[in-house]
């Protein structure tokens, strides 16, 4: 009688899954105490980020910015577990929509869209728009420019039609990355373009190689101040790139006295050193607002089970990096 065949050996086990990155933690109390607030607590808080430099790269031509990609994924997987998500930006509100492919994603109905430094507004939920009448202003402005920039003299070839960057009748915003010398280009236009904005009722923002002309009391600390007064937060994240974001940045510390809870959140910090300094956490650049907003994602999905230290904050045990 023949011997029976030996049972085949088992198959070694699949290697684990390798761990979600860790989230981030803040160095200062502020920051750790608003990541935990938020950890501990998503659906009462609520997290907004500026597009350009922070949601989508920064490209020559503003025109052809789109988002980062894995951008509209990682908002839509933490968008559900949160109050609200919003998109702070300068640009018209339908346009951000468009570049950053946010409408119709699922998961995305609890977002709205800031544009124009929230003169203009974009609801997820029902897809509707509203944007009010602009300032007379902006319209006087675009017939004197051609010839501000004309005497200006530091315009070379067909380049400065791209350059000017026309906002939907609301804001102008004047590029100077294509200039042969841009440094020189944003430094000589920045008094006369300041005079005629002045002359008009109007401010000037200056960004990364750009001056915006735009009406007064529109910035994103004001649109992110009542957005957040409209949630209900406890918590807030904000997350800029730009000298733009200095006001949202004031209004999270103004909101932070007043006792809710928030992180600042600076995307990238090479050319806007002042943010980098007053952030609680630096990324790199747009693939680093994705992959954080994953690792929010991936924290309250999973949270941690180990209990949380002595001098932990609540909600954010395990989430060192």
């Amino acid at each position: 009688m023949g011997t029976p065949n030996a049972a085949p050996p088992p198959e070694p086990a699949p290697d684990p899954a390798p761990a979600p990155p860790a989230v981030p933690i803040p160095d200062a109390p502020a920051g750790r105490a608003g990541l935990a607030a938020l950890l501990a607590h998503p659906e009462r808080a609520v997290v907004a980020l500026d597009f350009d430099g922070t949601l989508a790269d920064i490209v020559p031509d503003p025109a052809k910015a789109r988002a980062h990609p894995g951008v509209p994924e990682a908002l839509a997987r933490l968008a559900p577990h949160l109050r609200a998500i919003a998109v702070i930006t300068g640009r018209p509100a339908g346009v951000a929509v468009r570049l950053g492919g946010f409408d119709g994603v699922p998961g995305l109905t609890h977002l709205v869209v800031l544009g124009h430094y929230g003169a203009e507004r974009w609801d997820a939920a029902t897809g509707a728009l509203h944007a009010p009448a602009p300032h007379p202003g902006i319209a006087a402005i675009q017939a004197e420019l051609p010839g501000v920039l004309d005497r200006s003299g530091v315009w070379h070839g067909t380049w400065v039609e791209t350059a000017v960057e026309r906002k939907g009748g609301r804001a102008i915003a004047v590029h100077t990355r294509r200039a042969a010398d841009p440094q020189r280009a944003f430094e000589r236009l920045r008094e006369p373009l300041t005079a005629l904005a002045e002359r008009h009722g109007l401010i000037v923002e200056p960004g990364r190689l750009v001056l915006e002309l735009r009406p007064p009391g529109m910035d994103k600390g004001v649109a992110l101040a009542e957005w957040v007064a409209e949630t209900g937060a406890a918590a807030v994240l904000y997350a800029g790139d730009d000298l733009g974001d200095l006001a949202a940045f004031a209004a999270v510390e103004k909101l932070r006295s007043d006792g809710t809870a928030g992180v600042l959140v600076c995307s990238g910090s090479s050319e806007v050193t002042e943010l980098a300094e007053r952030a609680d956490l630096v990324v790199d650049g747009p693939k680093g607002v994705v992959a954080l907003l994953n690792a929010l994602a991936d924290h309250i999905e999973n949270p941690p089970q180990e209990p949380d230290g002595p001098d932990e904050p609540d909600g954010a045990a395990g989430a060192t990096p």
